[in-house]
């Protein structure tokens, strides 16, 4: 007979570091020791993943899975711990059509524009195989004063006029069709999948997205070592303003929790306790907990977890788990609508 499996837990991951062109060492102010010299422009730690397969420009190419960082699960991967304890980690969580964990959570550190890209329309991934849907949302942990995003093309471009400005592949000619959004701490914008968008300079997000890393580039300001994907890019794009009114919310739930963003695919909502603050951590369905500011611990059973800014945590479902803030804390839950309704979004 097996031996049962040790009772779950509040989950952390090793972070997977990503360097980028564009990326730089803004983690180290959430206390990240980042591989590499001072030089190595880290751009992104993805948190929790467990991607069957990368794109080549996007993560690498390859599979990627978090790996469990503390506990008696630690040195597992994500896709390990789902195999091994089922809906009891999962509940009614619907997974990837390769049995993934269904969204994928990153830092962003842009110490310098990313590129201008698209990810695919839901028409463009259900006639081509290799591409798949990536809807995002990104919240703002710290940005230089003036930060901007660029989130969809103007009212009226059209197709013709933004293929011709592409292939002029200058500033002048690309940046004025783009929507410019000034961003500060703590706003969150919702990324629809087909979105023409780009993550300005000087600015740290949280990202939370579908489990994808297809990206299509059409601009790169002035950056010569990356390819481009024009083509791809132009058919999936939505032009005009994206149409989010819907889904990024920005209203309250308690006293202390506020949802930013709720679509079919994820929910974001952020809290913010006082020191000393104590309460009940979870639901009945997986959660996960982005730290953003602070420390707090997690309790469940005999396990305690201490989690301080930058830390993530995969609270299982039916935990009665209970957090204490060691200092004033905000962090971001991810929750899923999908695993309410039994169904995949």
């Amino acid at each position: 007979m097996k031996p049962s499996p040790p009772p779950l837990h509040p989950l952390t991951f090793a972070p997977v570091y990503k360097e980028k062109v564009w990326g730089g060492r803004a983690l180290e102010r959430l206390g990240r020791a980042l591989p590499g010299s001072a030089d190595a422009r880290i751009g992104e730690s993805w948190e929790l993943v467990d991607l069957a397969t990368t794109s080549a420009s996007g993560g690498g190419g390859g599979a990627e899975r978090s790996a469990v960082a503390h506990g008696p699960l630690a040195g597992q991967t994500l896709a390990q711990v789902i195999d091994r304890y089922g809906p009891a980690l999962t509940g009614a969580l619907p997974l990837t059509e390769s049995g993934g964990f269904p969204v994928l959570l990153k830092y962003l550190d842009a110490s310098a524009n990313l590129s201008v890209q698209v990810h695919p329309s839901p028409a463009y991934a259900a006639t081509h195989a290799d591409a798949f849907l990536k809807s995002e949302a990104w919240y703002i942990v710290d940005c230089q004063p003036g930060a901007v995003i660029y989130k969809g093309i103007r009212e009226g471009v059209t197709p013709d006029q933004l293929r011709a400005a592409l292939q002029t592949n200058t500033d002048a000619a690309v940046v004025p069709l783009m929507i410019e959004v000034p961003v500060r701490p703590g706003d969150c914008h919702y990324l629809p999948s087909g979105t023409c968008h780009a993550l300005g300079g000087g600015i740290l997000v949280a990202e939370v997205q579908t489990p994808s890393d297809t990206t299509y580039r059409v601009y790169d300001w002035g950056r010569t070592e990356r390819e481009l994907h024009i083509d791809q890019a132009l058919a999936c794009i939505d032009f005009g303003p994206p149409q989010v009114a819907d889904f990024e919310l920005n209203t309250a739930v308690n006293a202390h929790t506020t949802r930013l963003v709720s679509c079919e695919h994820f929910r974001m909502d952020r809290a913010a306790v006082d020191a000393g603050d104590r309460g009940a951590a979870g639901t009945d369905q997986p959660t996960v907990w982005m730290v953003v500011a602070g420390h707090l611990t997690l309790t469940a059973g005999e396990h305690t977890v201490a989690a301080t800014a930058g830390d993530t945590v995969l609270l299982p479902p039916n935990l009665h788990a209970t957090y204490e803030a060691i200092q004033a804390t905000t962090w971001i839950e991810v929750s899923f609508p999908a695993a309410e309704a039994g169904t995949l979004a």
